[in-house]
């Protein structure tokens, strides 16, 4: 069996005195959709931004066999790992062409990003009709499609989604949830961070439940969905 595309071992987290992630483990493999779920501070985006490097951390954090301790925050994106943020984080001063161009910024390979740029028009038709507005003048629904292709203009091999559906109204969610599930079927790996956590399973291989900083349970997602603690508790079932 190959190696996961991403190992994280014993991870821990401190804001001062405040011990957020406490040993998380878990993998993900090639070609997967696993899922983070867990109530409003279990450590969701931390172990996100962990893996970005924004955070500091301790314990171990292995992508593609390489030691991620050793790789700075900024050369990670190199790497092959892209975030599209909690809470959108576009730069709202610049285009929606612009925003994409940065998602590139770090790339070599100049002349495919004019044909990942078209892909992102393909997925997202908005962003073409408002190649030169303005970003922060976006609905929140297309600063989070603007957000999500920034991410794939770094052309990432591991896909970081925290909170997709954050405040979006339900037929953006539903579009936003076809989107990643066809970047999955065409060979993108996901790490999802989701509330929505009846969604985020239905679209995940596997996943984990996070509970104040631990990994409480792991499974398939299809089983997730019919345990009976898991839709008690985070399902609403």
């Amino acid at each position: 069996m190959s190696s996961p595309l991403l190992k994280v071992e014993n991870l821990d987290v401190f804001y001062g005195s405040i011990h957020a992630l406490k040993g998380i483990s878990f993998e993900v493999n090639q070609g997967e959709v696993v899922s983070l779920i867990g109530a409003n501070g279990a450590g969701k985006t931390t172990t996100l931004r962990a893996i970005s490097g924004i955070v500091p951390s301790t314990g171990n954090l292995h992508f593609k066999g390489q030691d991620l301790k050793k790789v700075a925050t900024f050369q990670r994106v190199g790497l092959g790992i892209a975030q599209s943020p909690e809470g959108r984080g576009v730069f709202p001063q610049m285009s929606v062409l612009e925003n994409l161009e940065m998602g590139a910024y770090s790339r070599k390979d100049t002349a495919q990003i004019k044909s990942d740029l078209d892909m992102c028009f393909e997925l997202f038709p908005r962003m073409k009709e408002r190649i030169s507005q303005m970003a922060g003048t976006l609905s929140g629904g297309e600063q989070q499609m603007l957000a999500i292709s920034r991410a794939l203009m770094a052309k990432p091999q591991l896909l970081l989604l925290d909170e997709p559906s954050l405040g979006l109204a339900p037929l953006i969610v539903a579009q936003i949830f076809d989107i990643v599930k066809k970047l999955n079927q065409e060979g993108m790996t996901i790490l999802l961070v989701e509330q929505n956590a009846r969604m985020a399973l239905k679209i995940s291989h596997r996943a984990y439940v996070l509970e104040c900083g631990r990994v409480v349970m792991q499974d398939l997602a299809k089983n997730l969905l019919n345990n009976d603690d898991v839709r008690k508790s985070y399902l609403g079932t």
